[in-house]
């Protein structure tokens, strides 16, 4: 999951809606900088279509007026490297089916084994792409499970290479991800909502009417389409971070259709927008708090003293450069924005710290940016030449603006961010005024359709991770208990999301349950 978008001076966008930034279960890692994060009865085996021909549709539960989405074939072509890819149609409204139609984008490696069909994999974000993260991500999955499942990634509607949301050109957004304002005067406010309403209305212009057809239900209800032109009688996923989001939602609207279901990372869906800025605050807070204690421990650490006091440091680097912009090696500077954006996108993964110790060095012996500035376009998906590699940040901001909404009253936002900043003192005030992000919107919040409760539903593993940043952990014990089948899985341990990067426990417990059906002991602590 992606931070809370702009507007505070660095208002992160993931990922309570962080990967997600690292987007949604994408992390960053030393190596190479990649991007990573009830039983129910086996399906029937299927002959798996080569190349360039398509797979047989189910074509079942398709709605009045939507039996021709459910019931096309699905036409697979050879792309990247060792994949296969697919375009389908979906359609733009899933209120009005005359009112035209998408193109979702679909990749998928094959199951090598005795298949029991598909497995849906989505990243986070909202606005990760499940395309990407199959390329970059699929052999983190355990080897039983892509022996069994033909996994599938698909990027949402609004995302990627799907029919997406389109806001700036790539000098403007620049800009505008590198923006300051100072929310502690009334002009930072007038100036933060100012550039929001601008970007929003940019996005309206570039997008047409699929801005206001991005939201997380309508998503879940193109899996429920997915599923159907794949072939499945029931829908196998695993969501990261904002992906728990869409997994739960698709159990709430199709509880008879969910399969087996893996949240990790999970996000509580009882809880408003000002609520999730408040807990990733302090999920942040707690991460650096971690890093420094460990910085600190070792050799070459840039932070003295103690734990507070290197707190204090790492606030006075980012105080700096709201002040006096770092320079680089080149003609950008790194602003507070920036520089928030740099510090935090290593917390995502505990393997990245030595990179964020490479940039405090940098910046408090040197006074200079370029390792905050790397790190900030690893988090925008920023190339060197200036262009950006994805729409995540377009995405971002339309699905949860369409999701739900904080307040946008001036007198509460400052005490909300008052709240905050108590309880998160070096981080906090990255995490307010969040409200102003939406406030000029130009379509309304879509009305929830669904129980989250997903009564009926088969069991569904939510796996949490006690010193999650982006998702903390008390969301994910609030997913289970919100689910009437829930079931808990608990990953003692640092960064966002477990499966894939954290230990065999986890590993075997999500292994078991997509391949075999058996769901692990409620409450596992790994």
């Amino acid at each position: 999951m992606k931070f809370t978008p702009r507007p505070s001076p660095s208002s992160p966008r993931s990922n309570g809606r962080l990967p997600g930034g690292v987007t949604g279960a994408l992390v960053l890692s030393v190596a190479g900088l990649l991007l990573v994060a009830g039983c129910t009865a086996d399906a029937p085996g299927k002959e798996q279509a080569p190349a360039g021909e398509a797979t047989s549709s189910a074509g079942g539960g398709a709605p009045d007026g939507y039996e021709e989405f459910y019931g096309q074939d699905v036409v697979w072509r050879e792309c990247r490297t060792d994949f296969e890819c697919a375009t389908v149609a979906a359609p733009l409204s899933w209120s009005d089916p005359d009112a035209g139609e998408i193109e979702l984008e679909l990749m998928r490696t094959r199951a090598s084994g005795d298949r029991i069909g598909s497995l849906l994999v989505n990243p986070g974000g909202p606005g990760g792409s499940g395309v990407d993260y199959l390329e970059a991500a699929s052999g983190s999955l355990g080897e039983r499970v892509r022996e069994a499942y033909d996994v599938v990634g698909f990027d949402p509607r609004g995302v990627r290479e799907s029919s997406e949301v389109v806001c700036y050109d790539d000098a403007e957004k620049d800009e505008y991800l590198s923006e300051d304002f100072d929310l502690s005067t009334d002009e930072g406010i007038v100036g933060a909502r100012e550039s929001s309403a601008a970007w929003a209305q940019a996005c309206a212009e570039n997008t047409g009417e699929l801005l206001g057809n991005v939201d997380t239900q309508s998503a879940a209800r193109d899996m429920d389409m997915l599923r159907a032109a794949l072939g499945d009688e029931e829908l196998h996923y695993l969501g990261f971070s904002y992906g728990t989001s869409l997994g739960a939602t698709y159990a709430g609207l199709f509880p008879e259709r969910a399969g087996r279901l893996v949240l990790d990372g999970a996000i509580d869906p009882r809880i408003g927008s000002a609520e999730m800025s408040a807990g990733q605050a302090v999920g942040f807070e707690n991460a650096l708090r971690a890093y420094v204690g460990d910085c600190q421990a070792g050799p070459d650490c840039p932070l003295t003293g103690t734990v507070d006091d290197g707190m204090e440091q790492v606030r006075s680097v980012l105080d700096q450069a709201l002040e006096r912009p770092y320079p680089t090696d080149g003609d950008r500077v790194v602003t507070q924005t920036l520089a928030f954006y740099g510090v935090a996108v290593t917390l995502y993964d505990e393997q990245s710290w030595p990179l964020l110790t490479q940039a405090l060095d940098e910046a408090i012996g040197s006074g200079t940016g370029s390792m905050l500035l790397y790190l900030a376009d690893f988090y925008n998906d920023r190339n060197a030449d200036g262009s950006f590699a994805t729409n995540s940040t377009e995405a971002f901001t339309a699905i949860n603006c369409l999701d739900g909404r904080s307040s946008d009253d001036v007198e509460t936002m400052r005490e909300q961010a008052a709240e905050i900043e108590e309880a998160a003192p070096t981080m906090g005030s990255f995490f307010g005024y969040d409200g102003l992000t939406c406030a000029d919107w130009p379509h309304p919040v879509v009305e929830q359709e669904y129980d989250v409760a997903a009564p009926g539903a088969a069991p569904i593993v939510v796996v949490g991770t006690t010193n999650d940043p982006a998702t903390p952990y008390v969301w994910s014990e609030g997913m289970a208990e919100a689910l009437d089948s829930g079931v808990l899985v608990t990953y003692e341990g640092e960064g966002h999301t477990a499966y894939g990067r954290s230990n065999d426990c986890i590993m075997d417990a999500v292994d078991s349950y997509l391949v075999d059906g058996t769901v692990p002991e409620d409450g596992l602590t790994c």
